[in-house]
């Protein structure tokens, strides 16, 4: 049977969305009457198609079914976890890497208790969790030891757990555990829990909430001319069949978000493409992260008006991406992005 999927469109915000949804005129997305839509997308492999909502009834039967199905996935409200309340969209998710060598703040905050500092200003300024790091996944960069990587966070870990909440960023099992075992709350693997087999058997042990990232290839090899015959779709069914996995495994929470991986593994295409269409992963049913602070795509489109810090091109797409309903972003500049969330939601009555 040929494969279908449902993208959310046409979105209304704050007072306007609210009216709406009390009309039955829209859908509410999670629960949140203040963020809804009225239309779908409906893709496949060959075709698009945008609908109004109302307008799903008359699909054929096995169509209409699967759509109904989504419908109700994307409507469902979420359970909140972490420090992260869903029905308040974006979450910010604030970063921290105590690295030499990461690709924006590399040797910034990994001395003289400077990550600490920064961590404790990122979430005054409002950041819901900050997410801490002791390996590098720049393009181009190699993979380090357990030891060495353990040794860059352990002492900001220990400092930091009764402060503020945190999220691990890691792709290896053994310091997840370590980190578990001092109270981080969410594990955050670029690997797409692939990197370290023991990974999912920690997750499953500790039952702890975590991300899955979509990454095609390592760090060292990612960026050496991505390929994708249809780069949505295809990490739409990465995520499914790694969900299903999860499950068959006995990972029976839905405390998991899901991270479509801008930037690692993808070219400016295939960003774009994940940017624009990001309101498809809501059909999975599951809170939606993405990483597009300060990112490659940020330079390549604004040319010779880039900058070292991007806060431009980062404010600008979280934006868009909030608009769709992402409900996690992860970045750099906290303070700047909260800033222009709460001028442009006053400025639009959000």
């Amino acid at each position: 049977m040929k494969r279908y999927y449902t993208r959310a469109c046409n979105f209304y915000y704050g007072k306007e969305s609210e009216i709406l949804v009390n009309k039955n005129k829209t859908i509410p997305l999670n629960g949140n009457k203040k963020l809804s839509f009225d239309h779908v997308e409906i893709i496949s492999r060959t075709s698009k198609k945008i609908l109004h909502i109302k307008k799903v009834k008359s699909l054929n039967k096995l169509l209409k079914k699967q759509i109904i199905s989504d419908l109700k996935k994307i409507r469902l409200k979420q359970k909140n976890f972490a420090n992260l309340n869903f029905l308040k969209i974006p979450n910010i998710m604030g970063v921290l890497n105590l690295t030499p060598d990461s690709f924006s703040d590399g040797g910034k905050f990994n001395k003289n208790n400077k990550g600490l500092k920064h961590a404790l200003k990122m979430s005054e300024s409002g950041a819901n969790i900050i997410d801490v790091g002791g390996e590098s996944t720049r393009p181009g960069s190699n993979a380090i030891n357990d030891k060495l990587e353990w040794k860059r966070i352990e002492k900001f870990i220990k400092s930091a757990k009764n402060n503020i909440p945190l999220s691990l960023d890691t792709r290896k099992s053994e310091i997840m555990e370590k980190g578990i075992k001092f109270g981080v709350k969410i594990i955050n693997d670029i690997s797409g829990l692939n990197y370290d087999s023991e990974t999912v058997n920690v997750l499953k042990k500790y039952n702890i909430p975590f991300v899955v990232q979509h990454s095609q290839g390592t760090p060292e090899n990612m960026q050496n001319k991505p390929s994708y015959e249809n780069a949505l779709l295809e990490i739409y069914d990465f995520f499914e069949k790694k969900l299903n996995f999860l499950k068959s495994i006995g990972i029976k929470h839905n405390n998991i978000i899901i991270d479509p991986g801008i930037g690692f593994g993808k070219n400016l295409k295939h960003n774009m493409n994940l940017i624009s269409n990001i309101s498809i992963f809501h059909s999975l049913g599951l809170p939606i992260l993405v990483g597009n602070s300060k990112k490659r795509f940020i330079k390549e489109i604004s040319g010779k008006n880039d900058t070292k810090n991007r806060i431009g091109g980062t404010v600008a797409s979280s934006i868009y991406l909030m608009m769709q309903g992402v409900q996690i972003l992860r970045v750099h500049d906290v303070n700047e992005l909260i800033q222009g969330l709460k001028v442009f939601k006053k400025l639009t009555n959000q």
